[in-house]
């Protein structure tokens, strides 16, 4: 009896080269990614500093020497997604903290079109939480993935937040967003941001050691289990037209990709790479050893393939044009008058400027 093929998916894989240690590729001692991450990194620190001192020099009746710095704005996302519904609904852009729009904006859009590259490749919280989990990495020689059981119900957390928020926001009509955004509360609200961090408090201070401790030992973990924003991200990355994608005939199963991934995601077992999880970080391209096998592409755009260079700079062209045209438009400095600002920041702590 002559014996039948195999079907393709019982064919017996390629033999494995001799797996590396679990460790981040050696692929620089700093790739583009990295080189990005710490540039927006320390413009972050930057912008955070100067707004220091301006909520300084008005609180303290000083004279003000620094701007308010509109790139703080990118830390009010629950206001920007706010200022969305009012704008899709209206057609009115916030007066009081454009950037946040902006920005969130920028983010969606990247995310969109590139995977979920504003986390991978932008947000100063995910870039500080890879250092944390890769020093993690270098001190125990190894990361740990939770077991499924907990893993994914944990991953659910951050999908639940985005839709408590989304929901709440949604649950509002234009008149009361307005409302909302115009208060005084919204105004001083990139100073409530600032005063969690100068004005922590001890449990404050016992979740960030926490999150700190947890992210040592499993990659991005507040970005995979708790962020609401990234499952924003993952969301719109998930509906996009870009994925990686992986040509079996050259693969040569040597589970590289799988184990750099900072994801967790089984890259080496699937054609493409659907999950909302992606950060389009380009990791396990980098670290393939074969040309071509793995490769970032968009629907539609034939054969041709992202390259990390490419993807970068496009992600920077966007974010320095988006700025650019926020501010000759006047969608990015806010409206709100310093006279005005010093008024209500002389009441931030009483009962009326809590949290509607």
């Amino acid at each position: 009896m002559t014996p039948q093929p195999l079907p393709e998916t019982e064919k017996p894989r390629k033999p494995l080269l001799k797996p590396r240690e679990n460790h981040p590729a050696k692929t620089g001692i700093m790739n583009i990614r990295n080189r990005v991450q710490l540039v927006i990194f320390i413009l972050t620190i930057a912008v955070g500093l100067q707004f220091a001192v301006f909520v300084y020099q008005a609180l303290h009746h000083q004279a003000v020497t620094v701007e308010r710095p509109p790139g703080v704005e990118g830390f009010l996302p629950i206001g920007a997604l706010m200022g969305w519904k009012l704008f899709a609904a209206t057609g009115t852009w916030d007066s009081v903290h454009p950037a946040a729009m902006v920005i969130l904006g920028f983010a969606g859009l990247i995310s969109l079109l590139m995977r979920k590259s504003f986390c991978g490749w932008f947000c100063p919280v995910g870039t500080l939480s890879e250092w944390v989990w890769k020093l993690g990495n270098k001190f125990f020689g190894k990361n740990y993935m939770l077991p499924p059981w907990i893993d994914y119900p944990l991953r659910s957390l951050k999908y639940l937040l985005l839709g408590f928020f989304v929901w709440i926001i949604f649950s509002m009509d234009s008149t009361e967003i307005h409302a909302f955004l115009q208060g005084p509360y919204y105004k001083v609200s990139d100073v409530k941001m600032l005063f969690f961090f100068t004005r922590m408090s001890v449990l404050t201070a016992m979740v960030l050691v926490f999150l700190t401790a947890a992210s040592l030992t499993v990659k991005n973990f507040w970005c995979r289990y708790l962020c609401p924003y990234g499952a924003l991200m993952g969301v719109l990355a998930f509906a996009g037209p870009t994925r990686i994608q992986r040509n079996p005939e050259k693969c040569i199963g040597c589970g590289r990709c799988t184990r750099i991934c900072p994801s967790y995601l089984p890259v080496d077992r699937k054609l493409r790479v659907h999950s909302p999880e992606c950060i389009g970080c380009m990791d396990c391209t980098e670290v393939c050893p074969v040309k071509d096998t793995l490769q970032l592409k968009t629907a539609g755009a034939g054969r041709q393939a992202w390259s990390t260079i490419t993807l970068g700079a496009v992600i920077i062209a966007l974010f320095a044009g988006l700025v650019y045209t926020a501010r000759i438009t006047g969608h990015w400095q806010t409206r709100v008058s310093e006279t005005e600002f010093r008024m209500i920041l002389q009441k931030i702590d009483s009962p009326e400027l809590t949290h509607p």
